[in-house]
């Protein structure tokens, strides 16, 4: 098969995959529709909110799932095929790109769909694990510190880029496919917090409740 129609079909698998709506399936198989409670977000961090960790954690590590599994399954298939090694990582980007485009506009939901946090981590579990370590090591710092799920998110992005920069750096090669998908997640991802932004500054963005916290 031609290289270039494998990573096209490699990009619609992941935008199909990215676009399953997990928590508004979740919702649904309690009875509700996700998107008419808490911020009316299909994502995990509402999933959590509204229909309790239980359902909120596996919805999580679904979303995380459908980013992560067809950056694998296209980078396990191209590499059967006589690719270059830089199609191959253009190809495993571009996919994980898809999947996450397809979380955030869901054909499924008039595309309407997350903010992709859950999704892009999965993508880049496959592609840039270093990145993604770094990026949730900021998310768990900025969280546990001032608790707002949408900051962290928001930093995580930050975080990617930056440990990009730096584990390019270190090695003295620029990967600037994969330095460029981490600057797109991170404005994507941003922009997706609009709303939380104008709560944040604002100071009516809620704070995740502490486990010390009555109820």
């Amino acid at each position: 098969m031609n290289p270039l129609l494998a990573m096209l079909l490699c990009a619609v698998g992941g935008y199909v995959s990215g676009a399953t709506p997990f928590g508004y399936l979740a919702g649904k198989i309690k009875g509700i529709d996700i998107r008419q409670h808490g911020s009316g977000n299909i994502g995990a961090t509402n999933a959590i909110r509204v229909l309790g960790k239980g359902v909120g954690i596996p919805v999580f590590i679904l979303d995380l799932l459908k980013g992560w599994l067809p950056v694998w399954l296209g980078k396990t298939w191209l590499v059967t095929l006589p690719c270059p090694e830089t199609l191959l990582s253009t190809a495993a980007v571009i996919t994980g790109l898809a999947a996450v485009l397809g979380h955030m506009f869901t054909f499924w939901l008039s595309f309407k769909g997350g903010k992709g946090v859950a999704t892009a981590t999965g993508v880049l579990l496959g592609i840039a694990p270093i990145a993604m370590v770094g990026g949730l090591t900021v998310w768990l710092l900025v969280f546990f510190s001032m608790r707002f799920v949408s900051l962290a998110s928001m930093m995580a992005g930050v975080g990617v880029v930056l440990t990009m920069i730096v584990e390019m750096s270190r090695r003295g090669t620029w990967d600037w496919v994969m330095l460029g998908f981490g600057l797109l997640i991170m404005i994507l991802v941003i922009v997706r917090h609009t709303a939380n932004i104008r709560r944040l500054l604002s100071g009516t963005e809620p704070k995740a409740k502490s486990k010390k916290e009555p109820t």
